[in-house]
């Protein structure tokens, strides 16, 4: 398996992303397709609408959020399985679009693939 970095999808894009997977369900304000450098949107990989909106980026509900998001998770296996398929085979840069760097959905995402490849 390759390596799996986060990146705010305002950030500039570089050559050592490797493949970059935007994560979030809605696409990012302000930001056209092309200046975003996405390959792959991958909408369905992001918490729900109600988990996201219940959760806000509060750091008291990080814990639980993780719980209930990790159970979206894994029922989402048609999406997981289409993330494992590009780690596997290069470097991945899962972009979120959230100004909080580390209670995000990209953090939960990563911890949540990384343990599925122990």
């Amino acid at each position: 398996m390759k390596t799996i970095e986060i990146k705010r999808v305002y950030d500039t894009p570089s050559s050592h992303d490797g493949f970059r997977i935007l994560i979030d369900r809605l696409w990012p304000r302000g930001l056209t397709k092309e200046k975003a450098k996405v390959d792959l949107w991958l909408k369905s990989i992001g918490p729900s609408a109600e988990l996201r909106e219940w959760f806000n980026h509060d750091p008291e509900k990080w814990k639980e959020f993780k719980k209930r998001y990790f159970a979206e998770l894994r029922t989402n296996t048609e999406a997981i399985a289409e993330i494992l398929k590009y780690i596997k085979k290069e470097n991945v840069t899962f972009l979120f679009a959230s100004k909080e760097q580390r209670y995000n959905n990209a953090v939960a995402l990563k911890e949540f693939i990384e343990k599925m490849k122990k």
